[in-house]
């Protein structure tokens, strides 16, 4: 029998691939795409639906139907294709964060559900009720939307955070029949077409089914379902496949005497970035930051860390990022013990590398480690529509990113925050025709516009109405600005009116 003690939480994500889709654009700098929102996906020879959003699934959108019924049924639908091989690795990557933080049990529930023993870990988090509240919080500051289920058994714990009223359901000592008696039988994990046939039969509720004579019941249903049943109940064990934890990449010394000279220290790391890279090579990954831990005789520890632009595997690159750094390490008494450890890295393919590229590279990183990391960027754009949000720092030897739009012309100097400005313009859609910024009054000669820009109400609720209306203005010396007008001229709700300076040319 299942141990009485065994704690299942079960994550279900109803809307996961449109929240992993969602997210994917924000970490690509895209614009989050409008709801409602439903996944499509040729199967049967129709395109279907494979997955709505929240607010597509509140207007009676559901997996499965055809693509061309929903349309008709709701104009105005946002379709995009589905990604099922994306949504699989993204869940994993989302289950080895559990592993990480919550428990060291953790399996998949695929497509779009993941299972994590409790017992064991929730005490850590002072009670089942705290570590919930704090894993349903961190994934909706992420925008993962999560229903959770702790039961005795993992059939229960998934029945219960698909068809429990509440979103998060704890199941106390003792109460697991009284808590999935009345569920649907479909909750035991059942194909829709066979919850369909228990339903015709009247079999509506696992408790229904429970009721029912064994003998009887396993002639006219078939086993498979009794055994599901049983494990629901904790009558008979359901073994699950948990997730095995990553394989550190960590390279170890101890060493026989204390060493405190920078010779040592130096042979030491060699050594360390040698076995490490040889790690990496196995594991067909390269290394994008390493960091040292050196333990000192006194207990103290002293860390260095070192990143590169691309991933790597080069042992004397890495050794000479870590080496720039000994002369400001302080050794103490010495140093018994050291630890290196790729705490980030990548895929890395085994294929040569040109020599001019690889040498930028190692150029960087070396610029890098001298002046801490995040120091080197190059601006990129970001895709918001607001200026001032519009340019990202982007990793110096990254993916280039999208380009600004060549059809309209930009000023060389953007300011952020824009500054205010006292101008003398007629509303609602004329440029001024004088301004004065920082002490300093301007007449203005021409001036082009206006563009109008309207901010992107899908992100924030400030943002809603929000419209400006753009100019480019030259005063009589010459000089070019980028100007707006906070507001459309008409609508107080749109903006101020006033006129602010976003940009020089």
């Amino acid at each position: 029998m299942t141990e009485p003690q065994a704690r299942r939480v079960s994550l279900w994500l109803p809307t996961w691939p449109t929240d992993r889709l969602q997210r994917a654009r924000r970490a690509e700098r895209l614009a989050p795409l409008p709801e409602p929102l439903v996944l499509v996906a040729r199967r049967r020879g129709r395109v279907e639906v494979a997955a709505v959003c929240g607010r597509a699934a509140s207007l009676g959108i559901r997996a499965g139907e055809p693509l061309a019924a929903v349309r008709v049924r709701i104009p105005g639908l946002h379709v995009a294709d589905a990604d099922e091989a994306a949504d699989a690795r993204a869940l994993e990557r989302l289950a080895h964060w559990l592993l990480a933080r919550y428990s060291p049990l953790v399996a998949l529930d695929p497509p779009d559900g993941l299972l994590m023993e409790a017992r064991g870990a929730s005490h850590l988090w002072g009670g089942e009720a705290r570590m919930v509240a704090d894993l349903a919080k961190r994934l909706g500051t992420a925008g993962i939307a999560a229903r959770i289920a702790i039961a005795p058994t993992a059939t229960a714990a998934r029945a219960l955070a698909r068809h429990a009223d509440p979103p998060v359901t704890l199941v106390p000592p003792g109460g697991l029949e009284a808590a999935i008696l009345p569920l649907p039988v479909a909750g035991l994990g059942l194909a829709p077409g066979e919850a369909a046939e228990l339903r015709r039969l009247g079999l509506a509720t696992i408790g229904d089914l429970a009721r029912l004579p064994r003998a009887a019941a396993g002639r006219r249903l078939g086993l498979p379902l009794l055994k599901r049943l049983d494990q629901a109940l904790g009558h008979v064990p359901e073994p699950l496949p948990f997730l095995a934890p990553p394989r550190a990449l960590v390279a170890n010394r101890s060493f026989a005497e204390p060493i405190a000279t920078a010779e040592a220290i130096g042979e030491a790391i060699r050594d360390l970035v040698a076995e490490l890279c040889c790690r990496l090579a196995a594991a067909g990954q390269g290394a994008r930051r390493v960091d040292l831990r050196l333990a000192r005789l006194d207990g103290s520890e002293a860390a260095l860390r070192a990143g590169t632009a691309q991933p790597s595997r080069d042992p004397q690159h890495l050794a000479r990022l870590l080496l720039i750094q000994v002369e400001h390490l302080d050794p103490g008494f010495g140093i018994e013990r050291a630890s290196l450890s790729a705490t980030l890295a990548a895929p890395l393919a085994p294929e040569q590398v040109g020599e001019a590229e690889q040498a930028l590279e190692a150029a960087l990183d070396r610029i890098a480690a001298r002046l801490g990391e995040g120091a080197l960027w190059r601006p990129g754009r970001a895709m918001r529509l607001l200026p001032e949000q519009s340019v990202a720092r982007l990793p110096p030897l990254g993916p280039a990113g999208p380009d600004f739009p060549a059809r309209l012309p930009r000023p060389a100097r953007l300011l952020d925050p824009p500054e205010t400005v006292d101008a003398i313009a007629m509303l609602p859609d004329r440029p001024p025709v004088l301004f004065t910024w920082r002490g300093v009054r301007h007449r203005v000669r021409a001036a082009d516009g206006p563009e109008r820009m309207h901010g992107e109400w899908w992100a924030t609720p400030a943002e809603r109405s929000l419209v400006r209306d753009y100019f480019i203005v030259e005063d009589e010396a010459g000089a070019r600005f980028w100007l707006f007008r906070s507001g459309d001229g008409e609508d107080p709700a749109t903006g101020d009116f006033r006129w602010y300076l976003q940009g020089l040319f």
